[in-house]
């Protein structure tokens, strides 16, 4: 069995500079192209709206849409329809989704830091968001419950949902029986660049709204990019990504399979395994095999095989905290911790930069995806050293208020008066001193 062809294989000091910042450098130049198309398509949507949307079916979708709104009756039947198995599972998962994020709503916070200020900070649910439930070649129904249903514990008052339309004119049935469960407002059979501008603009059928969320292709990307000022958007989102952090405890077939589930979403997808300890090397060769014998049976063989060859790595250190070093330098969008249970608690607190961390082996990063109830719509490419993965957080804005008492207001005048004074604004130092006076109710 011939070795799996990998960007990187070997231990991390002696690889050269440019195979290394191959493997940790995953940004990536949008191609001019796909900037220009999707201006372009921005641009019709907010000249001509729905015409354009329809005009856009026809061309990227190869579908003529009579509407662009399909009716909560359909939502209905689809889960109606939905194999009871299927449902189950979907049900299952947006239960937990619930409760996770439910447990992490934000709450309002009052502070008083001198006698009679105070100071509070609430958080508001957002009016309208948008959702981005990607389609085409595949559904995705868990992306439509990561979304919609956070917005809904935060109290948001109304989602909105978009997803390409497939033949008959509609979303996938599976698409369409997770916004009933997630009990969204409307859904929209709508895709790329041009659902994105719709959401953000508006048209006579979509609404503008607050915030838009939900991956999606280069396009469905670049809009968002584009759309920026005129709406906020979830992080930045790229191609999937997966770093295994382990030791000698590591065990070759499970790290194999991990780094296939994630190499299998797409060519430009980036996995990586970095091994630490004086005694890894074997191990490393071993999961380099587990990868080979895993391919010969893939049905996605052809995809793992480039996105290995392109951003794939199995390296080795002899120090486990130069592998933590590492991997908050590269800021995964997936982490899996797999090392010994003496030293999991601390190297779990030195791990800062990450989308989501899987802490042992058999927190696959499949259950993540579909089930624990945490998040899947995370920061990639790197974007995990400032960004964290969807939340509560992200479907609410913070209305901080604060309020002086006359006697407080009298204490803090002169000193007001002066930053005023210094910085050359007299209205504002007599809006200060005016209170000079205790007590008083001018």
């Amino acid at each position: 069995m011939s070795p799996v062809q990998l960007r990187a294989f070997g231990e991390l000091a002696w690889l050269d500079r440019k195979t290394v910042h191959a493997v940790v450098d995953r940004s990536s130049t949008t191609d001019k192209s796909v900037r220009t198309r999707t201006a372009a398509i921005i641009e019709q949507v907010r000249t001509r709206g729905d015409a354009a949307l329809v005009d856009f079916a026809r061309d990227f979708d190869k579908v003529n849409l009579t509407a662009l709104e399909v009716p909560r009756a359909e939502w209905d039947a689809a889960l109606a329809a939905l194999d009871p198995a299927l449902r189950q599972s979907l049900e299952r998962a947006a239960r937990n989704i619930a409760s996770v994020h439910a447990a992490f709503r934000p709450v309002e916070s009052i502070c008083s830091p001198e006698p009679g200020i105070t100071v509070g900070r609430r958080p508001d649910p957002l009016q309208r968001v948008g959702i981005y439930a990607p389609g085409g070649r595949a559904a995705y129904p868990s992306s439509l419950l990561m979304g919609a249903i956070p917005a809904r514990v935060a109290g948001v008052g109304e989602v909105i949902v978009c997803s390409p339309p497939g033949p008959d004119g509609k979303p996938s049935a599976v698409v369409l029986a997770a916004a009933a469960l997630a009990n969204v407002d409307r859904v929209f059979a709508l895709g790329g660049a041009g659902a994105i501008a719709a959401l953000a603009v508006g048209t006579e059928s979509v609404p503008r709204v607050d915030r838009i969320m939900g991956p999606g292709n280069a396009y469905v990307a670049e809009a968002k990019l584009q759309l920026v000022n005129a709406v906020a958007i979830d992080s930045p989102a790229g191609p999937s990504e997966l770093l295994v952090l382990g030791d000698s405890s590591a065990k070759a077939d499970a790290v194999a399979r991990e780094m296939m589930a994630q190499a299998e979403h797409d060519p430009d997808a980036a996995v990586v395994t970095i091994l630490a300890g004086d005694d890894v090397d074997l191990l490393a060769n071993d999961v380099r095999t587990a990868l080979a014998a895993q391919l010969a049976t893939a049905p996605r063989a052809d995809v793992v095989r480039a996105s290995l060859a392109a951003r794939g790595a199995i390296v080795t250190v002899p120090l486990l905290s130069e592998a933590i070093a590492f991997t908050n330098e590269w800021a995964a969008e997936h982490l899996l911790l797999v090392v010994r249970d003496d030293v999991r608690e601390r190297t779990l607190a030195a791990l800062r930069n990450a989308g989501t961390i899987f802490v042992g082996a058999s927190s696959s990063v499949a259950y993540g995806d579909y089930m624990t109830g945490a998040n899947h719509v995370l920061p990639t490419a790197g974007a995990g050293r400032s960004y964290s993965g969807l939340s509560t957080l992200d479907f609410v804005r913070w209305t901080t208020w604060q309020e002086v008492t006359p006697a407080a207001a009298a204490s803090l005048a002169e000193d007001v008066g002066r930053f005023a004074d210094a910085e050359g604004l007299p209205a504002h130092a007599a809006a200060a001193r005016a209170w000079i006076t205790t007590g008083s109710t001018r």
